[in-house]
């Protein structure tokens, strides 16, 4: 399939498995006097892979940000739609739009299936949680590699002529986060459907709302309803 920004690139890194907090304290405790005793160093059993590829099963933090305000886990681990890699964000407009540079041409993109709280729209006022989701969005986003993803079911442009992606961020170790599924995740964005059919993760969006709210993470706990 080829599309208005080129040839379908298949993006499928090896990607990384990041467990739940609670389910690795599980597995310690149940491991506690069955296996010997081993130097700091240790060995570590293979984890599955895709592809082919080993599975690496521990996390490149990325200093600048805290622990605390990125999802432990998510639903999305690779494109499955046509892809646009290496892109740099210009900018970040706010929770759910971004600057960046295509085929020499920079253009603002829309973030699929996720809206965020109002900042910078002309005429109306600031919204609730609005600047902490656009701070959310320069701390993981601003300046950093991604990979784009375009859905077909949704088209390529808005009425606005915005471009519509899923923005994929390029970890130091390669592998990707699927960063509106994130910010829904998190608790900064709410999943919105914008068409009369379902976009491509919706499902996996679905679930990190049903996470976020019941966990009263982030809007959900900070704005009435």
């Amino acid at each position: 399939m080829s599309g208005v920004w080129g040839e379908r690139v298949d993006y499928r890194p090896s990607m990384q498995i990041r467990w739940p907090r609670a389910a690795v304290a599980l597995a310690a405790v149940a491991l506690i006097g069955t296996v010997p005793a081993c130097s700091s160093s240790g060995s570590e059993e293979s984890v599955p892979s895709v592809a082919g590829e080993a599975i690496p099963d521990a996390t490149i933090p990325d200093p600048t940000i805290p622990d605390a305000t990125i999802p432990d886990a998510t639903i999305a681990t690779a494109p499955i739609g046509e892809v646009r890699d290496g892109l740099v964000v210009d900018r970040v407009v706010d929770g759910d739009t971004v600057k960046v540079t295509l085929d020499g041409e920079q253009v603002s993109v829309r973030l699929i299936g996720i809206n965020t709280p109002e900042t910078v729209k002309p005429g109306s006022p600031i919204e609730c949680f609005g600047p902490e989701s656009s701070d959310f969005a320069v701390d993981l986003l601003d300046g950093q590699s991604i990979v784009l993803e375009f859905d077909e079911s949704q088209g390529y442009l808005d009425r606005y002529d915005r471009v519509l992606a899923y923005v994929w961020r390029v970890l130091p170790d390669g592998s990707l986060r699927l960063f509106n599924e994130e910010a829904v995740r998190g608790g900064f964005a709410y999943e919105r459907q914008y068409t009369d059919g379902p976009y491509a993760w919706k499902d996996a969006f679905d679930d990190a709302q049903r996470d976020a709210e019941e966990a009263g993470a982030g809007l959900w706990s900070a704005c009435e309803s």
